[in-house]
């Protein structure tokens, strides 16, 4: 598994700001963490989603290609802090979208 983070500079109130996913070796989503200005938190996996968040449809691009986009910002994380954040939107799951 590899493990991303994406900062999305934009000024949309309801869109996530930072991105994480957790993927396998063939670029599909496994799990999914997505981070609100406002602090709130929405995730998805095989088993789960909440209502703005779902796992892609189809494997991810390089990191190389989705940063050749300036409002997105990507870099490969440690498993630990993918897991760290999916383990705080579980926490906050009542107030999660």
């Amino acid at each position: 598994m590899k493990y991303i983070k994406v900062f999305w500079h934009h000024s949309f109130p309801d869109e996530p700001v930072v991105l994480y996913s957790e993927i396998d070796e063939d670029r599909w989503e496994r799990r999914k963490v997505y981070v609100f200005r406002d602090g709130r938190f929405g995730c998805a996996s095989n088993t789960e989603e909440t209502s703005s968040v779902w796992l892609s449809s189809e494997p991810l691009p390089t990191l190389a290609k989705i940063g050749s986009d300036p409002q997105f910002d990507p870099r490969e994380i440690e498993k630990p802090e993918f897991e760290e954040v999916w383990s705080r939107a579980h926490q906050r799951s009542p107030g999660a979208d």
